[in-house]
């Protein structure tokens, strides 16, 4: 059975916000550590959303993002990018906020997941299309010299550590629909078009929204 109870959780914060972050943190720490890591798990997950809404960085923050650490079998997470945390192998994500912050609060399972990745695909194709460039959010290139949101050192999820955040994803449940139950809805995204999973149809936008959204993304025409 899931260590969260979905029943007992309620949007506390914007994506990428501290209070999204800590309230993501708080519940991923439960779930590790009721999945009793062994001692040798080294590996740790990273998301730094670049170019936030200035009314997310109050309060001395300098990162919009959190992160779970596993360092010896010992979890600890929060509010931030720690270079400690970065040091580990495993999931470091850096995109621009408001290219994933609308359909991270879809609810969803593996063919969610699939859909998503198609959509959001189509949106980042839209954007390089309308900016003139491949790599309109210059994301660093990879080994095997492909634009990625991934940043080194990759590293597997462990079986143990992906089991156990992956809990009941079918059923609603999850690190994922955990995080996506506690976001707030963002005012960005009240008038755009968007596909069933919450991702931005650029294609449907207007031209006013093209632009917005773009400068929103901190791509430089």
């Amino acid at each position: 059975m899931p260590v969260i109870d979905m029943s007992t959780l309620k949007p506390v914060g914007e994506f990428g916000s501290k209070a999204w972050g800590e309230g993501c943190s708080e519940c991923a720490i439960k779930i590790l550590e009721a999945a009793n890591l062994p001692s040798d798990i080294n590996w740790a997950f990273t998301e730094d959303y670049t170019h936030p809404p200035a009314r997310l960085m109050t309060g001395g923050r300098t990162r919009a993002g959190y992160y779970i650490m596993v360092k010896n079998g010992v979890v600890s997470a929060g509010d931030g990018v720690p270079d400690e945390s970065l040091a580990l192998p495993g999931f470091h994500g850096q995109v621009p906020w408001a290219a994933i912050c609308n359909q991270s609060a879809a609810l969803y399972g593996r063919e969610g997941q699939k859909q998503r990745s198609v959509d959001q695909g189509l949106l980042f194709t839209a954007i390089g299309e309308y900016v003139g460039r491949s790599n309109p959010f210059n994301f660093p290139i990879n080994a095997a010299g492909k634009p990625s949101l991934m940043l080194d050192p990759v590293g597997p999820w462990p079986k143990e550590v992906g089991a156990a955040l992956g809990e009941g994803g079918e059923e609603g449940n999850g690190l994922h629909n955990i995080a996506a139950t506690l976001q707030m809805d963002s005012p960005e995204f009240a008038d755009l078009p968007i596909t069933d999973l919450r991702v931005p149809i650029f294609a449907e936008m207007t031209d006013q929204q093209k632009a917005d959204f773009v400068k929103l993304c901190g791509i430089k025409i």
